[in-house]
């Protein structure tokens, strides 16, 4: 048996990213040199460092409880730091020793019937109706990237899906039911060096259609922002940032980008020139995830705990939010723009208002940290405007909520996942939410009875999940490699 310092440093690079250290990840995998090992990441499945130690938590407690005579005793199970401690192991086993309580293994009596099908997380076990379960037949699994997909999206005018990587790749697949062209483009994310262009090895962290579907823009860890066709071709790209793009979004005239990096800053990028309209830098520490309020002012959220509100062409915040006493992951505005939501490490959901200083609603109830959260397209100024406004927060906690943010209030809990939810997204109509989970699976839910409605089980973790412009198409990509999409029409 033997192993590299590269397997065990991609091991641990993989554990933080899963455990959503992006930060501590993204520093580890410079340090490490992660980027230059000949690892397929997308060969290596989910949680492979936990298994593995696992496994030898379970080969160290076989030891203890297999006597000399092959007979097997009863022993405590062994915690991971005991296990690691050779003192420790020896007096367990003296213990078990000086026992020697023999174990009959009874053979099970379950006459080959597996039982019902049952999901459980730290809850209570959920039923799940096989009937629920969407088939083969109406999932479309699509494969060519080489490693980890972090993201996907549906063009919003038409069923282009576009989904961006860890193989420094992003790609646009055809899923329209009429198309004769090419399955999926290959969108190559090259930096110049030496006076030619090579790969940049870096994982694509962002992506964002223009409001009428005929650009689209990604943000990449090599530090670029770029802007694509929807034919693949590369219309330019944006270089001002001094390290990763954590965030990047257009705003809803398709005028501008604004753009979010571990360099602490923000930039409102004219989508026509390339060029940097204007760099924001008020973010005493790397900034995560920004959102626009209208088109020329927007939200940013930082590792400092801060949330500023900037316009473009002033020198400073119009506003800054303050509360959060850790990393704040996420924010998003309200579809009229009025209220802004966000989540942080600290585990709680925090609504702001421009007419106060404090946040109006401070909501917890979730126990781990909010990963990212998203409002309904209903209410006043949406298409759905006599549908109540609702606000998910999807946790590492492994729950989803929904909030009725007027009140302040949650009406549904979310617990069929059994893993860290990364991911929610609401149907165009509101009607739905979807949701995905490290533990492989996506979920489909209705927002006014909170029931489970579908449900799919994928073969990697669910980084993503996101609706088509119709809704009846999901789209998802996992850790695995692989992206796909499930038709929900009858």
């Amino acid at each position: 048996m033997s192993f590299s310092s590269d397997e065990v440093n991609f091991l641990v690079y993989r554990y933080l990213q899963e455990s959503g250290f992006a930060h501590s990840a993204y520093t580890f995998g410079i340090e490490s040199h992660i980027s230059q090992s000949n690892i397929n990441g997308a060969l290596v499945p989910p949680a492979a460092l936990l298994n593995i130690i696992q496994k030898g938590l379970q080969y160290t407690e076989a030891e203890i409880s297999i006597g000399e005579d092959g007979s097997e005793r009863v022993i405590e199970s062994l915690s991971l730091i005991d296990a690691v401690m050779p003192d420790v192991v020896e007096s367990r086993k003296q213990q078990a020793a000086a026992k020697n309580h023999p174990i009959k293994n009874e053979p099970s009596n379950t006459n080959g019937d597996d039982g019902a099908l049952t999901l459980t997380n730290h809850t209570e076990p959920m039923e799940i109706d096989g009937a629920l379960e969407i088939p083969s037949s109406k999932t479309t699994v699509l494969r060519g990237h080489e490693s980890e997909v972090f993201i996907c999206a549906w063009n919003p005018t038409n069923d282009l899906l576009a989904s961006g990587s860890g193989d420094s790749t992003a790609r646009i697949w055809n899923m329209n039911d009429n198309s004769n062209s090419a399955n999926q483009l290959v969108l190559r994310h090259c930096i110049q060096r030496g006076g030619t262009e090579v790969p940049s090895n870096k994982d694509v962290t962002s992506l964002d259609w223009n409001c009428d579907g005929t650009l689209l823009a990604t943000g990449s860890y090599d530090g670029f922002a770029r802007i694509w066709s929807t034919e693949g071709r590369l219309v330019s790209t944006l270089g001002q940032h001094k390290g990763p793009i954590f965030a990047l979004k257009w705003n809803k005239k398709g005028n501008y980008i604004l753009s979010a990096g571990v360099d602490k800053t923000t930039i409102i990028w004219d989508a026509s020139s390339g060029h940097c309209t204007q760099q924001f830098a008020f973010h005493s520490a790397p900034a995560l995830d920004v959102d626009w309020q209208s088109n020329n002012s927007f939200a940013s959220c930082s590792t400092d705990q801060c949330i500023h509100v900037c316009r473009l062409g002033a020198d400073k915040p119009t506003k800054t939010f303050q509360g959060h006493t850790n990393e704040v992951n996420a924010i998003k505005w309200d579809p009229q723009g009025t209220l802004l939501a966000s989540c942080s490490d600290d585990m709680t959901l925090k609504i702001w208002s421009m007419k106060q200083d404090t946040c109006v609603h401070d909501l917890q109830a979730h126990n781990k940290e909010i990963y990212t959260i998203k409002w309904s397209p209903t209410g006043p100024g949406t298409n759905n405007p006599n549908a109540p406004l609702i606000l998910a927060s999807a946790s590492f906690d492994s729950t989803v909520r929904l909030w009725d943010v007027e009140r302040g209030v949650c009406i549904h809990t979310l617990t069929s996942h059994q893993e860290p939810v990364y991911s929610v997204a609401f149907s165009p109509d509101g009607h739905y939410l979807a949701s995905g989970s490290f533990d492989k699976c996506v979920h489909i839910w209705n927002v006014q009875t909170g029931a489970l409605v579908n449900s799919y089980r994928g073969s990697g973790g669910i980084f993503e999940v996101c609706w088509n412009h119709r809704g009846d198409k999901v789209g998802a990509s996992a850790s695995d490699g692989s992206v796909f999409v499930l038709d929900l029409r009858k």
